[in-house]
């Protein structure tokens, strides 16, 4: 076998950054896998578009079928995303007996186990590298890298769009609508920013991080989900009083009362390595029982970062098909998957920050605090300073560990006081140690 052929559908910015990579590194490629990767036809529905790369006419076209239908394409890299015609373009590809990059991390969260069984009956891969912390090489080693671990917890910021805006309100002090309207105008941030903001972006790539660290299903509907659009200036400054720093936080953790899947603001401690992720930056935190605590960062999104991934993605397929090994690993790294125990939000015990808006008035902190305490919530510190945020004051409590169930009956009781001005604003604390989780 002399080279390998692929059929790129989807001609967008990561596609452009897999050509680009594909023409600028294919001696270094064919050096290290001892075939030609070569692109035999690309696939868009809109081939008119500047693009910062240019592709032959003759391998152009507008029908992806020309792709799936071609005896000779052994590798087929959808990256148009969504959920159609992006999946019925997977399963007609594994059908033919062709394998498939994606870098779709929204299809595989939805329909990830629908896909990787139809894989498996077809004996084809689907890889996914760039679907998780773009070009961070996370999934591989997660899924081989770490394989001889344990592991019971990870913590990523895996959206580089929030992690962006919350840098520069923290920084700067910025309203999240100013952020945002930055991270717009720097391309961190698409024209509908939903996905990014509302955490369901995140929530999709730990789905798929959390059903290979734990041998489980990919579980999205039981992903916690919270964004970061109620987060105002006051509370990351607040926050800092006390230690924090605010970050859109991917949480996945093993307990012995479950697994907690959950994403929402979280405030870290500023002498955790997490706490020091700026800008569009991703990092991914993992304790394995082996190997201890360790950490990836890097790019999580970009034309050449991501596009990186995919390559990888094609060398792996490419090395393996050249020795006739069909399937090696596991989509999801394990060949026992077996449903897991999720432990609901309500069950949730961790710290909280408390942001009240009441009125200056002598009782007030002790009519609070009372309905703290019946539902057993205690107070590890509070700050009351004299600034009117909207005629009320506010007063910020932190909290020893407390359910979450009982954390929301107090703050319903609390926010129907007379003396109360606003829905009181709650981040939760993950109480990190250090370096350590």
């Amino acid at each position: 076998m002399e080279r390998l052929n692929i059929g790129l559908i989807g001609w967008g910015t990561v596609g452009c950054g897999v050509i680009e990579i594909l023409n600028s590194n294919s001696e270094i490629l064919r050096k290290r896998l001892g075939v030609e990767l070569y692109l035999k036809r690309v696939a868009d529905i809109d081939l008119e578009k500047p693009r910062p790369v240019d592709v032959p006419m003759d391998i152009l076209t507008v029908d992806a079928n020309q792709i799936l239908e071609d005896p000779d394409i052994d590798i087929v890299v959808e990256l148009i995303g969504g959920t159609e015609p992006a999946k019925t373009f997977i399963r007609k590809a594994l059908e033919r007996g062709k394998h498939v990059v994606t870098a779709n991390k929204a299809l595989l969260a939805v329909h990830g186990n629908e896909l990787f069984d139809f894989a498996r009956k077809n004996q084809r891969i689907i890889a996914y590298e760039a679907s998780v912390a773009g070009g961070i090489p996370f999934i591989k080693a997660l899924r081989e890298g770490l394989a001889a671990n344990n592991i019971d917890t990870i913590l990523g910021i895996l959206n580089g769009t929030a992690n962006f805006i919350l840098t520069r309100m923290t920084e700067t002090g910025v309203s999240f609508k100013d952020a945002l309207k930055e991270a717009q105008e720097r391309g961190y941030a698409e024209a509908d920013p939903t996905l990014d903001i509302e955490g369901i972006d995140t929530a999709h790539k730990l789905a798929i991080a959390a059903a290979i660290a734990f041998n489980m299903p990919v579980s999205f509907d039981a992903v916690y989900k919270e964004g970061i659009t109620n987060i105002d200036p006051l509370d990351i400054e607040f926050g800092r009083e006390f230690g924090f720093q605010l970050k859109l936080l991917a949480i996945a953790r093993k307990t012995s009362k479950g697994i907690e899947l959950r994403v929402h603001p979280t405030f870290v401690p500023c002498d955790h390595v997490l706490a020091g992720v700026r800008g569009a930056y991703n990092a991914v935190y993992v304790h394995g029982d082996a190997v201890g605590n360790v950490m990836f960062y890097g790019l999580g999104a970009g034309m050449m970062p991501t596009g990186s991934a995919v390559v990888s993605d094609i060398i792996d397929l490419a090395r393996d098909i050249t020795h006739g090994a069909s399937v090696r690993i596991p989509p999801l790294g394990s060949y026992e998957v077996e449903e897991a125990e999720l432990k609901p939000i309500d069950e949730l015990e961790t710290s909280y920050y408390f942001r009240f808006s009441a009125v200056d008035q002598p009782g007030v902190l002790s009519k609070i605090s009372g309905i703290l305490g019946k539902y057993n919530i205690s107070i590890s510190a509070v700050i009351q300073k004299g600034r009117h945020v909207g005629g009320a004051v506010p007063i910020v409590m932190i909290t020893h560990e407390a359910v979450e169930k009982a954390v929301r009956k107090a703050l319903d009781e609390i926010d129907r006081l007379d003396v109360v001005r606003a829905k009181t604003q709650l981040v939760r604390i993950e109480n990190l140690s250090g370096n350590g989780i």
